[in-house]
């Protein structure tokens, strides 16, 4: 009995001994498993995870789920020579002919059918448009329809088996969510980028007339324009449109279109060619202690009204110069921005309630909006008027 525990302790203490002489000269045997490179080098090699699964914090399965409806266009058109029919250019430089000029973008696919939702600065003015999928195959595009107000356009290809992105619901997001931003940055190949919503309903950004812009620190660059933003779980929030930079590259803040207004844009375009908004006829302005006072009016928030057309909706239901909207139907309005996505959101015809401030009182118009004039007649009006 005595010579079993001998051994025992023996062989226990060899173990010891052994375990400590590894955890101090080769501790790394004990953390992994060490594989041999081709060169006879011993390699730490992490444990594989199981088939189909991913790392904790992963955002794999959001991207696996996006990317494929996520496409590349490329346009072309032939630009001339502003001055290439003047005799005198031609006798100095030759006919200059024309030149093709290149444009990049990215864009959504967003039903079975074939629609692309992209951006109408990505498509303005080009002669041909190629859109690639992620599958490498390639189609000519068509122009269904451009909404320049909102920046948003509408494209169709003819394929089959088209991947599709799931629509997300982006009046629901907060700031601090996190979101991927997925697209086609200077040409490089598609590229995923990852980071938080920084702000919501950014506007008065002079970049398109109506603005309620997603703000987000996921890289965009030059050729995102029309790609996807998502969430978490790959659905789409918005449409990348546009960076704040000074280099031409990212710098942690870039703007995308929630997706309720593509969702607008898009149902317009496809069922009527075009966007229908509401118009009233008036000339808002920032509610300023200036401009309250040159009025005489008695309010501390809202939209002055500087100017009324004549025979205008707003004009007939009594409205006047120095009024200041407070609410449209159940919308308040706070800024000019606000006030402009509240009548343009009206339906043409249908008679809504305005909550006026005049004076020191308060009234109640009922005004009858009309058709808001397409962007090429607005033109030649001031780009605010509503």
């Amino acid at each position: 009995m005595k010579r079993t525990w001998l051994l025992f302790s023996q062989a226990v203490t060899v173990l010891v001994a052994m375990y400590f002489v590894v955890a101090t000269l080769q501790p790394d045997w004990l953390r992994g498993q060490a594989t041999r490179s081709s060169a006879g080098i011993s390699l730490l090699q992490a444990p594989s995870l199981p088939m189909g699964e991913t790392a904790p914090g992963s955002f794999a399965p959001a991207a696996r789920k996006a990317a494929p409806a996520v496409v590349s266009i490329n346009t072309s058109k032939a630009v001339r020579h502003p001055r290439s029919n003047d005799p005198w250019f031609q006798f100095f430089f030759g006919d200059q002919g024309t030149q093709e000029q290149s444009g990049l973008g990215s864009g959504v696919i967003i039903s079975p059918d074939g629609y692309i939702l992209t951006n109408n600065h990505v498509v303005e003015g080009a002669d041909d448009i190629e859109v690639t999928l992620t599958d490498s195959r390639q189609a000519k595009a068509t122009v269904i329809g451009t909404d320049p107000e909102t920046d948003l356009a509408v494209l169709k290809i003819d394929l089959d088996k088209l991947p599709v992105i799931v629509l997300g619901n982006s009046d629901q997001v907060a700031v601090g969510d996190r979101v991927l931003a997925i697209g086609n940055p200077f040409g490089v190949g598609q590229t995923v980028t990852s980071g938080i919503i920084s702000a919501l309903g950014r506007s008065q950004l002079g970049i398109n007339t109506f603005e309620n812009f997603i703000q987000t620190d996921a890289a965009i660059n030059p050729g995102n324009s029309g790609g996807a933003l998502v969430d978490i779980s790959g659905n789409l929030l918005g449409i990348n449109t546009a960076i704040y930079s000074r280099s031409g590259g990212s710098m942690g803040i870039g703007f995308a279109i929630p997706v309720s207004t593509a969702k607008m844009v898009l149902d317009g375009i496809v069922k009527d060619g075009k966007v229908t908004r509401g118009w009233i006829g008036v000339e808002p302005n920032e509610l300023s202690p200036e401009l309250a006072e040159t009025f005489g009016v008695k309010a501390d928030a809202g939209v002055i009204i500087t100017g009324v057309l004549q025979a205008g909706p707003a004009a007939q239901a009594g409205m006047r110069p120095g009024d200041v909207i407070v609410k449209v139907g159940d919308t308040p309005t706070r800024n000019v921005s606000e006030l402009l996505t509240a009548v343009a959101a009206l339906k043409p015809g249908q008679a809504t309630t305005f909550d006026v401030r005049r004076g020191d009182s308060s009234v109640e118009l009922h005004i009858t909006p009309g058709l808001r004039p397409s962007a090429s007649a607005a033109q030649q009006q001031p780009q605010r008027r509503q």
